[in-house]
């Protein structure tokens, strides 16, 4: 008999050894094509296939596709988009090739361009910030006079915050700008930059299969000027009537994008005029969102999506309401790491779910701003929201590092 395999583009620190995982329990072979699969240690470590290809080169990956055919059932193919959101873009092509189950290409790749995105909401009204759109550093003074400081800019293209921040003054602005354009910050499209009004308010984020809205989370930040994320509960404490404004808001996103296949994640904050949709997401979020969605409602996303990659009926009942929450670790200073322990510690604390720490000692950090900076994160779940937060506060108070800072230029 045939193996039925599942093709995975590229991988995941966080959710790739889900999807592993979840091929093998649906009686998948799971195989990654990446152009370089070393980068994924848990490849390795599982003994997972893993064959070397240009992931930027459709054609490359469908041959590679077409070889693997020979010997294997190829029953779905699904994909990451790292800090490239055009190769979901090509993973939906591949899909489309080989008459798979996929996602809309065309849908995925006008989500990619945030100023885009930005123009079809407008169009079918659905509330966000005012932005404009800017190539050079004078286009970007002029938005940001018309919109009013303080504003965010942030590439056209891109993922994970990287080259996202809050400019409060006209200093700045000049600075950051100088940044995106000057070289420093690596673009994967032509330099475009987004200057958007800064939306204040809680942050929320619609977990999204199909067109089926699960659950809608709560996340912090680190202070500004950056977007790092601190904290996560799901679910987020809201009225029916706040939860019932996202939901519906939510839903026009997806009739505005023409989305409605796989998991969407959307982004908001709740401004004095309501949800204000900063982001729409046309994958899964990342780590830890799907362990907590799975932990509160029992519902497991990442192995409902392969579901759904293959063609099966896929299963969104939830199965019990708990509160489960995420606290990502980040560093304090830019340095050396000495040393960093307490993760056994803390997740032997009743409710504690998982401790991954990312980071080994003699590891030489230089924060950037963006999800980069994550060291690792606690995850603690239990029937309610204040139970979950002690939990997690006993936990992450186990952890402790030291960072050696750089020598002074001085």
């Amino acid at each position: 008999m045939t193996p039925r395999a599942l093709i995975l583009v590229e991988g995941h620190k966080g959710n790739g050894p889900r999807y592993i995982q979840a091929a093998q329990r649906l009686g998948l072979h799971p195989i990654t094509l990446s152009a370089d699969p070393a980068q994924y240690d848990y490849l390795a470590a599982e003994n997972i296939e893993a064959i070397r290809v240009d992931t930027d080169n459709l054609d490359a990956l469908i041959h590679e596709c077409s070889r693997l055919r020979e010997t294997y059932d190829i029953a779905g193919i699904t994909g990451f988009t790292g800090l490239d959101e055009a190769l979901y873009v090509t993973v939906g092509k591949l899909c489309r090739y080989f008459d798979l189950p996929g996602p809309n290409p065309a849908s995925i790749e006008r989500c990619c361009n945030k100023f885009t995105q930005r123009q079809l909401l407008a169009e079918a009204r659905v509330p966000i910030p005012a932005c404009h759109v800017a190539a050079n550093a004078a286009e970007v003074e002029s938005a940001a006079a018309e919109i009013g400081l303080p504003v965010i800019l942030k590439p056209v293209v891109g993922s994970g915050s990287s080259g996202v921040r809050l400019c409060r003054t006209v200093e700045e602005l000049a600075e950051h700008t100088t940044y995106l354009l000057g070289g420093t910050h690596m673009w994967r499209s032509a330099p475009r930059i987004l200057v958007e009004e800064f939306a204040q308010g809680r942050h929320y984020i619609a977990q999204i299969m199909g067109t089926e809205v699960i659950g809608i989370e709560a996340a912090d930040f680190e202070p500004p000027p950056h977007f790092v994320f601190r904290e996560f509960t799901f679910p987020a404490l809201l009225t029916d009537q706040e939860h019932a404004r996202i939901v519906d808001v939510s839903l026009s996103c997806l009739q505005a994008l023409d989305l409605g296949w796989g998991p969407t994640n959307i982004e908001f904050r709740w401004t004095k005029r309501g949800p204000v949709v900063i982001e729409v997401n046309p994958r899964l979020a990342g780590t830890p969102d799907p362990q907590l969605v799975q932990l509160a409602y029992g519902v497991d996303l990442v192995t409902e999506h392969v579901k759904l990659a293959i063609g099966d009926e896929w299963d969104l009942r939830r199965r019990h309401a708990h509160t489960a929450a995420a606290r990502i670790l980040v560093p304090d200073l830019d340095g050396t790491l000495d040393w960093i322990r307490g993760d056994s510690q803390a997740a032997a604390v009743p409710g504690v779910a998982e401790v991954k720490l990312y980071m080994k000692p003699k590891t030489p950090i230089i924060r950037e701003g963006n999800y980069l900076d994550c060291m690792g994160f606690v995850i603690a779940s239990s029937p309610n929201p204040t139970q979950t937060a002690a939990i997690l506060q006993r936990a992450v108070d186990l952890i402790n590092w030291s960072i050696t800072p750089f020598p002074s230029l001085d």
